[in-house]
């Protein structure tokens, strides 16, 4: 189960960056990126903009819930409160010392 979450939050995180990245700002972005005129092949511009603000608030919802679900997920394991700092080692075991060969046999 937390391996599926993981994996639907960094497929979400990829697309939220490439959706932003392809909005227009002042710098152009990734706008022409298709070639040409880029997203304004098959969307006006007023259309692509409120494509792209909704489906950037989508995948932020998204992004957000998945966030928080892992969280959860994660909090749930019974694990031992406290520093792993404040334990102590475990007690290592010295390997014994090999037996020198005998010389008269």
């Amino acid at each position: 189960m937390g391996t599926v979450l993981l994996v639907i939050h960094l497929i979400v995180a990829i697309f939220l960056v490439a959706v932003i990245l392809l909005q227009r700002s002042e710098g152009g972005a990734l706008d022409g990126l298709g070639g040409g005129s880029g997203a304004a092949n098959f969307l006006t511009a007023r259309g692509t903009g409120n494509f792209l603000t909704r489906l950037t608030a989508i995948l932020a919802t998204i992004f957000i819930i998945t966030s928080i679900s892992l969280s959860i997920y994660h909090k749930g394991f019974d694990r031992k409160s406290g520093s792993i700092l404040e334990t102590q080692p475990a007690a290592s075991s010295e390997p014994a010392e090999p037996q020198a060969p005998v010389a008269g046999e």
